[in-house]
C-alpha cells in the first residue's frame, strides 16, 4: 500500500459490485440520474470515497450529454458540473469522476507536470472530438503529449457493437480505426480501438485499454445489455505526492 500511497496520480475504475443499490441498479450504482434511489447513490458514493481515502465533498462529478465540452476544475464543486463531458484539473487530491455504462471512460496523467483529465468519450463524443480536445485543454495547462498517460476503462467492445453500416462509416471518418465487424459479420464499432489511433497521433504513447466488453461481461453495467441500469466510474485524481 505505500507503493500505492506514493504514486503522484491515481486511476480507478469501479465494477458493478460492492454496493448497496437494488435491482436493476444492483449493487454499487455510481449515477444520481437514472432512477436509482438517491440515498442509495449517495451510500455508493461515501463508500467509493472511503475506499479511495478521499473527502467526499472532493470528488467532481458531470453532467454528461454527450458533448464535446471540457471544463477546467480549480476546486471542489457541490453539483455536476453542467453540460461537460470532461473535466480537468492542475489541483492535487480532486477527484475527477466519469459515469459509463457502455461508453469508454478516459482517464489521462501528465503527472511530470501535474495535470489530469476525465473524459467520457461514447460514441458521440468520440466522433465529435472530446479526447483531442481535452488533451489540447490539458497543453494549455502545462502537459506534454509525450509525458501523458492514458487509461481507457472497460467499454463496448467492437465485437458486441452493432451499429448501421452509415453510422459505422461516419464515425470512421471521424475517428479512423474505429469501424469493425461483430461476431455476427456485422458493422460495428470499436470505440477504444479509435481511441488509441487518435492518441497515437496526437503524440500519446503511453496508453493502456483495458479489454473487457461491458456489453457481454455482467460484472458491469451495461445500457445496451440491460436499458435501465446504472453506472459505473472511472476515477483519475494527483495524489500531491513528488514522482520517483
Amino acid at each position: 500500500m505505500s507503493q500505492l500511497e506514493n504514486r503522484p496520480v491515481r486511476m480507478v475504475f469501479t465494477s458493478r459490485a460492492g454496493g448497496v443499490s437494488q435491482s436493476h441498479f444492483d449493487s454499487f450504482n455510481l449515477g444520481g440520474h437514472v432512477g436509482d434511489d438517491p440515498e442509495a447513490v449517495r451510500a455508493n458514493r461515501a463508500r467509493l470515497a472511503q475506499s479511495l481515502g478521499l473527502p467526499e465533498e472532493h470528488f467532481v462529478w458531470m453532467e454528461q450529454l454527450h458533448t464535446n465540452n471540457v471544463t477546467v476544475v480549480d476546486g471542489p464543486v457541490t453539483e455536476p458540473i453542467e453540460a461537460t463531458d470532461a473535466i480537468v484539473t492542475t489541483q492535487p487530491g480532486l477527484a475527477l469522476c466519469v459515469l459509463v455504462a457502455d461508453c469508454a471512460p478516459v482517464l489521462l496523467a501528465d503527472h511530470t507536470n501535474g495535470v489530469v483529465a476525465a473524459a467520457h468519450a461514447g460514441r458521440i463524443g468520440a466522433r465529435n472530438g472530446i479526447i483531442p480536445k481535452t488533451v489540447e485543454k490539458m497543453v494549455e495547462l502545462g502537459a506534454k503529449p509525450a509525458s501523458i498517460q492514458v487509461l481507457i476503462g472497460p467499454a463496448a467492445a467492437g465485437e458486441s457493437y452493432e451499429v448501421p453500416q452509415d453510422m459505422a462509416d461516419d464515425v470512421e471518418a471521424h475517428l479512423p480505426g474505429s469501424k469493425t465487424k461483430t461476431t455476427k459479420g456485422t458493422p460495428g464499432i470499436d470505440v477504444r480501438a479509435g481511441l488509441v489511433h487518435q492518441l497515437m497521433s496526437l503524440g500519446i504513447t503511453a496508453i493502456e485499454a483495458d479489454p473487457r466488453d461491458t456489453i457481454t461481461d455482467e460484472d458491469f453495467f451495461s445500457y445496451r445489455r440491460q436499458g435501465t441500469t446504472g453506472r459505473q466510474a472511472g476515477v483519475v485524481w494527483l495524489t500531491g505526492k513528488a514522482a520517483h
